[in-house]
C-alpha cells in the first residue's frame, strides 16, 4: 500500500487487525510502525520474524523514502528529518492517534528523534540494537580493526565514508560482513546460507539512502541531550557482542531515558533476532502487555 505524504510516495504493509473480541467488547490493539535499518534497508527484513507480535499490535511495516519499495528521489532528500515527518504524516494519513514506534538500527535512531520532536503522540518505544549519537562509528570501527578480515576493514571503510558505488557492491557488504552482524553465523550451516539469499533476493536495498547517511548527517546525529525528557516507556534491545552499534550505546540510552527498561541478549550481535528469536519475541510481547496493553486496561477501569 502506499501514501502520498511530506512530498513523497511512501510504502507501508499493515499485518493484524486493529479491534479483536475481547468477551462481549471489541478491543482496540494498539499500533506499532515497524522502522527498518541502513539507512537504505527495507521492511523485508522483518517478515515473517515479527508475525507473532501481531497477535498483540497492529503492525505497520514502513519503507524509508528511498528505500525498498517507496518512492526513488533525490538523494539529497534521504535525511533523517524527512525521515521523521514522513512517519509523522503517515500518523496522520492513516488516522492513528497514539502509536508504538518499533526502531532497529538507524531504525532506532528515526525513532528517538521522532520522540524527541513528537512524544505526545507516542504510547510507548521498542528500540533495537541503535544509538543515540553518532560515536558508535568510532567504537565500531575499533571492534572491526581489532577482529576483523582485511576485506571487513576495507567495506567498514566504504561504509563509513558513504562511498557505495553500486547496488552489487552494497550487496557484496552485507555477504562480507555477515560473520560479524550474527553472533550465530556459521559458515558451513546451510539452512543460516540458504535464508541469508533469500533474505538478499527478497530485499529492495538503496546504497545511495546509505550513503547520505553515513557520508553526510549521521555524522552529527545525537539526541543525547533530548532523551531524558522523553518520558514515554521504551524497551532498549542490546546485543552483548554487537560489532556496529555495541552495547555500550545501549546502556547509555537506558542511563539518560526516565522510564526505561534495558534487556541485554548476551548470546547476540547485530542481528538479535537471528541469534536469540525465542527470547527477543518473548521479551517484545512481555513489555508490551505489561507496559501499554495492561497499562490502558487499568486505566480504563
Amino acid at each position: 500500500m502506499y501514501a502520498k505524504v511530506n512530498g513523497t510516495r511512501l510504502y507501508f504493509d499493515i499485518e493484524g487487525a486493529g479491534y479483536v473480541p475481547d468477551g462481549p467488547m471489541m478491543r482496540q490493539k494498539p499500533v506499532c510502525f515497524i522502522l527498518h535499518g541502513g539507512p537504505g534497508g527495507d521492511h523485508t527484513g522483518f517478515k515473517p520474524a515479527l508475525s507473532p507480535l501481531s497477535e498483540h499490535m497492529q503492525l505497520v511495516y514502513i519503507d524509508h523514502r528511498g528505500c525498498g519499495l517507496s518512492e526513488r528521489g533525490p538523494q539529497s532528500t534521504y535525511t533523517l528529518e524527512n525521515n521523521i515527518e514522513d512517519i509523522e504524516a503517515l500518523r496522520q494519513y492513516l488516522g492513528f492517534d497514539k502509536i508504538i514506534i518499533f526502531g532497529q538500527s538507524y531504525g532506532g535512531m528515526v525513532a528517538q528523534a521522532y520522540a524527541s520532536k513528537y512524544k505526545e503522540n507516542l504510547q510507548a518505544l521498542l528500540l533495537g540494537v541503535t544509538s543515540p549519537a553518532h560515536r558508535f562509528v568510532e567504537k565500531a570501527k575499533d571492534i572491526v580493526n581489532e577482529k576483523g578480515t582485511e576485506e571487513q576493514k576495507q567495506m567498514v571503510e566504504i561504509l563509513f565514508e558513504g562511498t557505495f558505488e553500486s547496488e552489487e557492491q552494497h550487496q557484496r557488504y552485507y555477504e562480507v560482513m555477515a560473520p560479524l552482524y550474527s553472533y550465530s553465523y556459521d559458515e558451513n550451516n546451510v539452512e543460516q546460507r540458504k535464508a541469508r539469499e533469500q533474505a538478499g533476493s527478497r530485499a529492495k536495498r538503496s546504497y545511495q539512502a546509505l550513503n547520505e547517511g553515513f557520508g553526510r548527517f549521521l555524522r552529527e546525529f545525537d539526541v543525547i541531550d533530548q532523551l531524558p525528557k522523553i518520558d514515554v516507556p521504551t524497551l532498549i534491545i542490546g546485543g552483548r557482542h554487537d560489532w556496529i552499534t555495541p552495547v555500550e550505546a545501549s546502556m547509555l540510552i537506558h542511563e539518560k531515558l526516565p522510564d526505561s527498561e534495558l534487556v541485554i541478549f548476551e548470546n547476540s550481535s547485530h542481528q538479535v533476532a537471528k541469534d536469540e528469536y525465542d527470547l527477543f519475541i518473548s521479551t517484545l510481547v512481555d513489555f508490551v502487555n505489561r507496559r501499554v496493553i495492561e497499562s490502558k486496561l487499568s486505566n480504563v477501569y
